[in-house]
């Protein structure tokens, strides 16, 4: 009687490329280096990149036999990722960005959490994290309940059920019988992809022990139009399902919009428009959740922790405020007329 196979799964990375030269090295060596004994393949699909990045995938490519490449004209992240799933060989599909290093034990974990449990989709913990000292506090709100509003996959959370995987650990035959990734999405297009298999039975598993480190935007700029873009396509999947999300995801464009209430009832106070007997009471009403929140970035500001000094202070303050509203912002217009083709610029704008 033969023995069974006893050989691991193989495992096919595919990651999306576009202008990470100062990255790409070491999201390559972080999938390379994985301890896994099953059989690997790194498909990167190359977008037109500008930055010299594709030339250093490509030498890299000639150098070892695992690294394949497809062409992303398109450059848009779910265009890229289909055709690097659609030319991947193995049934274990490992989603890995360019910003992102996997810890040395994420692949046999995350294999092993695919067979524990039967789900479709497994994803872990992003551990953000910066080189300058602006790209940390950046780093510092993805990582705080106060940034991206406590999320598993970024705050951690018990082993269990979940609404997304990070990335994702997932099994090609559910993806392709799913129709892979939107690609009329351009941004939030895991939620989605994992929303399609939870509605189609399938499960969606967090585990906090597989850990990713996520290198964020390291500009004011980038980090603005990042959030943006990304609140955009938030609202945009929203007006789809009808309303159909978690109430976080309401938080930073109630904040927008109390904050323009609030602009408009000084507006109109100042004007006349408000009665003098009735304007200063129906201000503070108007004014209040905004006069909340700058208290809660004032405190933010003030207290002290871990011998931060009143500029790491001041940084997050600013990284806080940004997201909440860039991405509040982008979500209203999102919500209300729809995405439109928006794509998010901060890697190709300075």
């Amino acid at each position: 009687m033969a023995e069974p196979d006893t050989t691991p799964p193989g495992v096919s990375y595919v990651m999306p490329v576009y202008n990470e030269i100062h990255y790409i090295d070491d999201a390559i060596d972080s999938v390379l280096a994985q301890g896994y004994d099953g059989p690997t393949e790194l498909v990167l699909a190359l977008g037109p990149s500008t930055d010299g990045t594709n030339e250093r995938v490509r030498a890299r490519a000639a150098d070892d036999p695992r690294i394949r490449i497809v062409e992303n004209p398109d450059m848009a992240i779910p265009i890229g990722l289909n055709r690097a799933i659609r030319a991947s060989r193995y049934p274990i599909v490992v989603r890995v960005d360019a910003h992102t290093e996997l810890s040395d034990n994420y692949t046999a974990l995350g294999v092993e959490t695919l067979e524990r449990t039967g789900a479709a989709s497994v994803g872990g913990v992003m551990v953000a994290t910066g080189r300058t000292a602006f790209q940390r506090a950046v780093a510092r709100g993805y990582n705080s309940p106060l940034g991206l509003g406590g999320a598993s996959y970024h705050v951690g959370g018990d082993e269990g059920p979940a609404e997304s995987a990070y990335l994702g650990i997932m099994r090609r035959d559910e993806l392709l019988d799913i129709g892979l990734y939107d690609e009329n999405i351009n941004r939030g297009e895991d939620w989605e992809l994992n929303k399609r298999l939870r509605d189609a039975g399938h499960l969606v598993w967090l585990n906090p022990a597989l850990r990713v480190t996520y290198w964020p935007r390291d500009t004011w700029q980038k980090l603005a139009r990042q959030f943006r873009a990304t609140g955009i396509w938030r609202g945009e999947i929203v007006r789809r399902s009808g309303g159909r999300s978690p109430l976080r995801y309401y938080a930073p464009p109630a904040l927008v919009a109390a904050s323009a209430l609030s602009l408009l009832g000084v507006l109109a106070l100042a004007t006349g428009l408000l009665a003098p007997d009735t304007g200063p009471i129906a201000l503070a009403v108007l004014t209040a959740p905004t006069a909340l929140y700058l208290a809660l970035l004032a405190a933010l500001l003030l207290v002290r922790s871990s011998g931060e000094t009143l500029r790491e202070r001041a940084a997050f303050v600013v990284v806080v405020a940004t997201m909440h509203f860039a991405w509040g912002a982008g979500f209203i217009g999102g919500a209300l007329f729809g995405a439109r083709g928006s794509v998010d610029r901060s890697r190709t704008e300075s």
